[in-house]
């Protein structure tokens, strides 16, 4: 399984709370902007006039996967954050298209939420909504009995700089939620840091490290395979940093971005 640096035995001393460290830090950037979150991009500037200006601010990635939505398109942003992505990806759909994010933090759902009727009103329509979840169980059942997001529901999934914030332990019930609710030829455009060695698990123990999406990091050619090994084709780095945004006790974590399809 990717990422999984250690045998069991060093999983069972793992006593890093993932996801407390990644609610304190992220909760806290949702309030107050962080230069150190991540790596800034660049977006295409035509998409973010209709975007409030504190969404953008406290957007956090390493990549643009919305260059991959296509109109018409269901779009799933798996942590979805301030809903920057979101709110681009909307506009690129279009009207008869739909973009559901998913993020497990209140106060980063608080602004995107807050920003829907501000961006339906400038693109004159509304096709964005935000669900509370763990982006590992998307097949948890909502209050109508139904998992948060559908069986073979999306076209397109999207995902900047999250994916290494999962605890290995959940990245199988990680991928298998992936593929289940993709769409027969649905799409993945997963911008994410990726490592040229295993990441030790005294960089994983490390809470600064891991909700500064670094210890997470997939293993390279990890990542590539883990998402063939449950049948995704086509797969390749369509972006990928030739320099290391940080190197770390000589390991080099680089930023990617990963297309594919079922």
């Amino acid at each position: 399984m990717a990422n999984s640096c250690c045998g069991n035995s060093e999983s069972e001393n793992n006593k890093l709370n993932h996801k407390e460290a990644i609610q304190n830090r992220y909760g806290s950037a949702a309030i107050e902007k962080e230069s150190c979150l991540c790596t800034p991009v660049s977006f295409n500037p035509k998409y973010l006039d209709a975007i409030p200006r504190e969404v953008i601010e406290r957007d956090y990635g390493c990549g643009d996967p919305t260059k991959y939505v296509k109109q018409n398109d269901v779009v799933l942003d798996l942590g979805s954050g301030s809903g920057k992505n979101a709110f681009i990806c909307a506009q690129i759909v279009g009207r008869d298209g739909k973009i559901i994010g998913v993020d497990q933090n209140k106060d980063m759902l608080n602004l995107s939420r807050d920003a829907i009727e501000y961006v339906a009103n400038n693109i004159g329509y509304k096709n964005t909504q935000f669900i509370e979840g763990s982006i590992e169980k998307l097949d948890e059942l909502n209050n109508e009995n139904q998992p948060i997001i559908k069986s073979s529901s999306v076209d397109i999934i999207l995902s900047n700089c999250v994916l290494n914030l999962v605890n290995p332990e959940s990245r199988k019930s990680l991928l298998k939620n992936i593929k289940r609710v993709l769409k027969a030829n649905g799409r993945i455009a997963i911008s994410d840091i990726v490592s040229n060695k295993k990441v030790p698990l005294s960089l994983q123990n490390d809470p600064d490290l891991w909700s500064g999406c670094i210890s997470g990091a997939w293993y390279e050619p990890e990542f590539i395979s883990d998402f063939k090994e449950i049948g995704f084709k086509n797969l390749k780095f369509a972006e990928r940093s030739s320099e290391p945004w940080k190197i770390v006790e000589d390991i080099e974590f680089r930023t990617v971005t990963l297309v594919g399809n079922i």
